[in-house]
């Protein structure tokens, strides 16, 4: 076999492969994930060549999956608004958004536990477990309890 013979066959299992990433399955939606880039944008449909209708500044924003196509996803955000992000930009970090004004953040997870600190509406946090009405929150290193009804994400 010559040269392109070789080139020939590699772009075809080059192909192959591609294609098999392009038809992995997905978990069933919806699912939660969240934003791996500082900047993200958010497009009116599944491709580079749709414009953008949002960009999103914020790494580890949550969003909810609720359509898959190929590479790309069909999100919404804690305001409802949908598009579409390609898969790259979105992580399964389990993470919320705090949705209330003032959200206490609790040494355990109850009404009488001493309060940590208060997260205030906006603010974005990783999760470790959810139970019982309550999530584990992590702020940049500020770790406490938050009620899952004050937050906006992947609670359960």
């Amino acid at each position: 076999m010559g040269m392109k013979g070789y080139l020939g066959a590699g772009m075809v299992a080059a192909l192959c492969w591609a294609g098999g990433a392009w038809a992995a399955p997905a978990k069933p939606v919806p699912y939660w994930a969240s934003l791996t880039q500082a900047e993200a944008r958010m497009r009116v449909g599944p491709s580079l060549d749709y414009p953008s209708n949002w960009v999103y500044r914020r790494r580890d924003l949550p969003v909810k999956v609720v359509q898959v196509l190929g590479l790309w996803r069909k999100v919404e955000d804690s305001t409802g608004t949908q598009g579409w992000m390609h898969v790259r930009l979105l992580s399964d970090t389990p993470t919320a958004i705090v949705t209330a004004d003032i959200a206490p953040m609790r040494d355990s997870p109850s009404e009488d536990a001493r309060a940590l600190f208060r997260a205030q509406k906006g603010v974005v946090g990783r999760l470790s477990s959810c139970g019982k009405g309550w999530c584990a929150f992590d702020v940049g290193g500020q770790k406490g309890f938050i009620r899952a009804s004050d937050i906006w994400g992947a609670t359960g």
